[in-house]
């Protein structure tokens, strides 16, 4: 009866955990993306899946066109020009582009496309960077930062892919 009860007892713990690892909610951060004159332009989610990290970004009153988006390396988004968010977010030394040989930077994300309305949206999935704790963590010391560029990404062109002035900037948090 005791073996019994004992077993019984350990199946309830097994599944107990089993239930509190699945209702766990995934990592997540988010980031305002404000102009120059400090209005909101967009908003992003990130959300880490198993597949990788989950970029979700929303923009308005943006110029039409493309736009280079990337993850800088610092938190910060000091405006006019943002040049506070520092490089683009580089953990593995690499050099900019996805065209490039000996990139890309883990902050290299797929241009933003802004229709003549000036609304856009991304939902981009990436194992380049992660949200937990280690040195491709977005949510490190220093934070980081999500960037729109007045120009497009050319994917090649080492540091920026010729994307130009950073024209929004939203600090990426939990």
């Amino acid at each position: 009866m005791r073996s019994l009860l004992l077993l019984l007892l350990g199946v309830a713990v097994a599944v107990a955990g089993c239930a509190s690892a699945a209702d766990r909610a995934p990592l997540s951060a988010e980031a305002t993306l404000k102009d120059k004159d400090g209005k909101q332009v967009g908003a992003a989610t990130l959300i880490e899946t198993p597949e990788g990290v989950r970029v979700a970004v929303t923009g308005y009153r943006l110029p039409p066109g493309g736009h280079g988006l990337h993850v800088h390396a610092v938190g910060r988004c000091d405006p006019p020009e943002f040049t506070s968010a520092g490089a683009h977010f580089n953990p593995g030394n690499k050099q900019h582009g996805k065209q490039n040989p000996a990139g890309p930077h883990a902050g290299d994300l797929p241009n933003l496309m802004v229709a003549a309305s000036g609304e856009a949206g991304i939902d981009v999935t990436t194992r380049a960077f992660t949200l937990s704790p280690g040195p491709n963590s977005l949510l490190g010391d220093k934070g980081t930062a999500l960037v729109v560029h007045a120009n497009p990404d050319d994917d090649k062109t080492d540091p920026t892919g010729n994307s130009g002035a950073r024209i929004a900037c939203g600090v990426i948090a939990k």
